[in-house]
C-alpha cells in the first residue's frame, strides 16, 4: 500500500503551508516545493548522476542536495517520496495478497534477503504495484521531517496516465523518458493493455524496446499512436530513430494538475511523476 503517515496537523498555528515532494532513482534526483496557499513552486531542482549509484551513495547524494537548498532547515505539512526503479511487479487487486509480497517479485526481480517490500493501490484501478522502497532513504527522510508518504514511480504514472486522459479510441503507447529509464504504458479506452520499464543505453535500444512491445500486443507501428514525453523533444536522436519506424509518434504534452499555478517558473522543466504529487 501507499505509505500514508502523514502527520496531519489540525491546529492551523501549526501549519506550515508547505509542501515537500521528492524523487530518488540510482540514476538521479529531483525535488520540489510547493506553496499550498498560493499553489506556486518556491523551489526546484534536478540531480542527473554520471554513473549509477548504489542506495548509499544515492543518500549521500540526496544530503548534498537538501543541503545546497537548506531543505533541512525547513518544516514541512506533508512530504512525500517517489522511488523510481525497476524494481517492481503488477498484480490485480482481485488476486492480491499483502502475505505473498516476494512471490510476486522473485521471478523477474532481484530481491535481496535484506530488502523491505512494499506496495501501493493505484486509484480507482484494480491493480497494486508491488516493489523494492530504497529504505536507507525512507529513514534518512524520516530522522528530517517525521512521518511522510512514500510510493513508487509507476503509481504515480498510471495513475495520472490512466484518470486523466481522453478515452482514444484505438490503443495508444506512452513512453515516459528519464535518464536511463523508459516507462511503457499501453492504453485503450483507459483500460491498462500493458505497462512496463526498461532501462536503456544507446538509442537502438530504445527503438528495439519500443518496437518489442508493439510486437508483443499485435500492434502496427505504421498505424499505432506512440506518444513520448519526459527528457525528450523532436531533435533528439531516439525521436529521430523512433520516427524511422513508427508513422504516428508525436511529442506529448501532460496535463499540469489543476493544483498548480500555471505561473509557477517551474513548471515547464518539471518531471512528470514529480509533480503530479503536488
Amino acid at each position: 500500500m501507499t505509505r500514508k503517515t502523514i502527520n496531519n496537523r489540525t491546529d492551523i498555528a501549526d501549519k506550515h503551508f508547505k509542501k515537500l515532494s521528492i524523487q530518488v532513482s540510482l540514476n538521479g534526483l529531483s525535488f520540489c516545493v510547493a506553496d499550498t496557499v498560493t499553489q506556486h513552486l518556491i523551489i526546484s531542482d534536478a540531480v542527473v548522476f554520471s554513473e549509477e549509484m548504489n542506495p548509499m551513495t544515492l543518500q549521500a547524494e540526496l544530503v548534498k542536495l537538501f543541503k545546497k537548498h537548506n531543505l533541512e532547515q525547513m518544516a514541512f505539512d506533508e512530504v512525500i517520496t517517489v522511488h523510481r526503479n525497476t524494481l517492481f511487479g503488477l498484480v490485480p487487486k482481485s488476486l492480491f495478497n499483502e502475505d505473498n509480497l516476494l512471490e510476486y517479485l522473485k521471478f523477474n526481480t532481484k530481491v535481496l534477503a535484506n530488502d523491505v517490500l512494499a506496495y501501493d493501490e493505484v486509484e480507482n484501478q484494480d491493480l497494486i504495484i508491488v516493489y523494492v522502497p530504497y529504505m536507507n532513504v525512507n529513514n534518512y527522510i524520516y530522522d528530517l521531517f517525521g512521518e511522510f508518504t512514500y510510493m513508487h514511480n509507476s503509481t504515480v504514472l498510471l495513475q495520472s496516465l490512466m484518470n486523466n486522459l481522453n478515452q482514444d479510441q484505438e490503443p495508444v503507447c506512452y513512453i515516459h523518458v528519464k535518464e536511463v529509464q523508459m516507462d511503457v504504458t499501453v492504453l485503450n479506452l483507459r483500460k491498462l493493455i500493458l505497462y512496463n520499464s526498461f532501462t536503456y543505453s544507446t538509442k537502438e535500444d530504445f527503438i528495439y524496446y519500443v518496437l518489442f512491445v508493439l510486437e508483443q500486443l499485435n500492434l502496427d507501428p505504421k498505424t499505432t499512436n506512440v506518444r513520448v514525453f519526459g527528457t525528450i523533444d523532436q531533435d533528439d536522436p531516439i525521436f529521430q530513430l523512433c520516427h524511422t519506424y513508427i508513422k504516428h509518434l508525436s511529442i506529448f504534452t501532460p496535463t499540469i494538475p489543476s493544483s498548480i499555478n500555471m505561473e509557477s517558473p517551474f513548471t515547464s522543466t518539471m518531471d512528470f511523476t514529480l509533480i503530479n504529487t503536488l
